[in-house]
């Protein structure tokens, strides 16, 4: 089975601008593309894993958000790294658009996504991890079965902490990230 790394996209790989659907807008957060290219030589697959509810409150199209992705992943080409998946969750039950307006099982801290790629690729989860900058995303992962790592960059607003949303590892930084991978 392989091993990998579930990434949260806003705020994590990418600075967040809320609903941003335009690709001049992406910025990776400082020494992601570095750890990713290690990662990526330690055997683990990087699977992006977003909630992008955008797309039910009609701020973007499904077509405007692959566009984003395409520029990700030509952004990480041009450093010899690439995503292996990416998966996102289109829904939010206060949607304005209907069929995206739905409450699902893809929506993070929900595990579904990850669930879905595991399946998909052949995944060890209990080897694998979940990258993210909110609970949110630690909640999804701890759900799955993964290890996972908060980015503490001030991203979180709630701080509701409970078993299912207490990540195994507390981070500052995109080379912790990958340090805190590598050597555990």
């Amino acid at each position: 089975m392989k091993k990998a790394v579930f990434i949260d996209r806003d705020g994590t790989l990418i600075k967040d601008v809320p609903y941003n659907a335009k690709p001049a807008l992406i910025e990776f957060m400082p020494n992601a593309i570095k750890s990713l290219a290690a990662l990526k030589k330690n055997k683990f697959l990087l699977i992006l894993i977003s909630n992008q509810s955008g797309i039910a409150r009609g701020f973007f199209t499904v077509e405007q958000l692959n566009s984003m992705h395409e520029v990700i992943q030509q952004t990480l080409s041009d450093f010899n790294v690439m995503l292996d998946e990416i998966y996102y969750c289109p829904h939010h039950p206060e949607g304005k658009i209907e069929e995206f307006t739905i409450e699902c099982e893809c929506r993070k801290p929900k595990p579904g996504l990850i669930l879905e790629a595991a399946k998909k690729n052949n995944i060890d989860l209990n080897n694998s991890w979940m990258v993210g900058d909110i609970l949110n995303d630690v909640e999804a992962g701890n759900a799955a079965g993964c290890k996972t790592i908060l980015l503490n960059n001030g991203n979180e607003t709630e701080w509701i902490i409970n078993e299912k949303r207490t990540p195994a590892f507390t981070v500052e930084n995109w080379i912790m990230i990958a340090q805190t991978i590598v050597s555990n």
